[in-house]
């Protein structure tokens, strides 16, 4: 079975550990572990007898939920099939101007939807080292006639970026697209999303996921942000129905769900914090600071032998970061996970990278 480029194919570690999918205890999808919100999961239910029915090919009662969520006119959001979709269209957009600057270390789909396109790709390297939160791009990139693409937080570094430190490039490229998939996890108090200055960019598209906060991947469900000029006309480039009717609903629940919203605020920072300490501790380790639900951690060995052993002897399976041809085999990224879970991924590494089972005992 091929190797996945993204994390999550539990069909695949499971075939290599060669026990059931469900016995993959799997840190390779940055998914919160406290969901998907009781309160998802019965609007879901509730809407099952109306899967004879068409969705509502606006989305009217989505957007308007959206727009009271994030204080934006509901004419400013286009609800996507996950933000895979929306990439897609980004791409196309992002393909008609002179090149593309990405911010690298980069998210595989990035490539894809440029490369689907046939966007020139002008690559801008993020320090690894560097604990700084701005963002330097070189002067002699920034010309009006292209287009720059990042996330923020950064995947896979987790490192978050100023608002502040974005704003300047919204005069200096044709169109901006912030991916803040992993914005959530931020607390409000120290978020930087760019949500709130949209209307006053209309070369600015912020795109935004349901799947990592909630813990719906299954549902596939994103949405952009961005003038409305420009949503009707990525309306007019792709299929009708892009977001199914239990998808609409799980989402309006989700959004109004403040208990679980703070919940999950509450519980990332510690959870995160003792991870990462624990990380650190074992020799070979370099664990770096994240603002999201994954860490990036620096090893000595290589990390694809690393994620063979953990998924042969503990089922456990980590996310290698050989689809980031700038880190190759000396990197991987775990998601942060309920404090047990964490536990026995320290053991498990402590376990293989002490030699008990030695990492290089076995070709792959």
């Amino acid at each position: 079975m091929r190797q996945p480029a993204h994390g999550g194919n539990l069909a695949w570690a499971a075939a290599l550990a060669d026990c059931p999918p469900d016995a993959i205890l799997d840190f390779s999808a940055s998914i919160s572990p406290l969901g998907p919100p009781n309160s998802a999961i019965a609007a879901i239910k509730s809407q099952i007898g109306n899967l004879k029915h068409y969705p509502d090919p606006n989305y009217s009662e989505l957007r308007l939920a959206l727009s009271h969520f994030h204080q934006v006119p509901s004419e400013w959001i286009l609800p996507g099939n996950g933000s895979a979709e929306l990439l897609t269209l980004i791409g196309r957009e992002l393909a008609q101007l002179a090149a593309t600057i990405l911010i690298t270390p980069a998210f595989g789909d990035y490539y894809r939807t440029l490369a689907a396109y046939n966007a020139k790709v002008l690559e801008c390297p993020l320090s690894l080292v560097t604990g700084h939160r701005s963002l330097v791009i070189d002067k002699g990139q920034r010309t009006k006639d292209k287009g720059l693409l990042l996330n923020n937080p950064h995947n896979p570094t987790g490192k978050l970026f100023s608002r502040d430190s974005i704003l300047p490039y919204l005069e200096q490229f044709a169109l901006v697209v912030v991916d803040e998939a992993f914005m959530d996890f931020v607390p409000p108090n120290e978020e930087q999303s760019l949500i709130p200055v949209v209307q006053e960019y209309p070369n600015l598209v912020v795109l935004r996921s349901l799947t990592k906060f909630y813990s719906l991947p299954g549902l596939r469900l994103g949405y952009a942000i961005a003038h409305p000029d420009c949503l009707a006309k990525w309306q007019l480039w792709r299929d009708p129905w892009p977001v199914n009717t239990l998808a609409a609903a799980a989402a309006i629940a989700a959004l109004q769900d403040t208990k679980f919203q703070q919940q999950t605020w509450a519980w990332l920072p510690p959870t995160r914090n003792q991870l990462f300490q624990g990380l650190a501790e074992i020799p070979g380790l370099q664990p770096q600071a994240s603002a999201a639900n994954f860490l990036l951690v620096e090893s000595q060995e290589s990390t694809s032998q690393l994620q063979h052993q953990l998924l042969k002897y503990h089922q456990i399976f980590i996310r290698d970061c050989l689809s980031f041809k700038e880190l190759g085999d000396r990197f991987f990224r775990v998601a942060v996970r309920e404090e047990s879970d964490n536990q026995r991924l320290l053991t498990a590494l402590n376990s293989v990278l002490s030699g008990e089972w030695g990492v290089g005992e076995q070709e792959f």
